[in-house]
């Protein structure tokens, strides 16, 4: 388990790689998300974090109605 402040980090992170996608496209968010926490587990410094958010949501899958 993450402690106060790294989970501030990650969730900071999650906002700034998720800001431009629309608030509904919660399945994306929750991809990043869970690739965001992997990269964590891994020790990885804050700026890899981000860049792992940033592939994760160039990744995702796309969602249509």
């Amino acid at each position: 388990m993450f402690d106060a402040d790294t989970l501030a980090l990650l969730r900071t992170i999650l906002d700034e790689v998720c800001g431009q996608i629309d608030q509904y496209q919660t399945a994306t968010r929750a991809h990043v998300a869970a690739q965001i926490l992997a990269a964590a587990g891994r020790d990885m410094t804050p700026d890899n974090i981000r860049e792992a958010g940033m592939n994760a949501l160039k990744s995702a899958p796309a969602m249509r109605r």
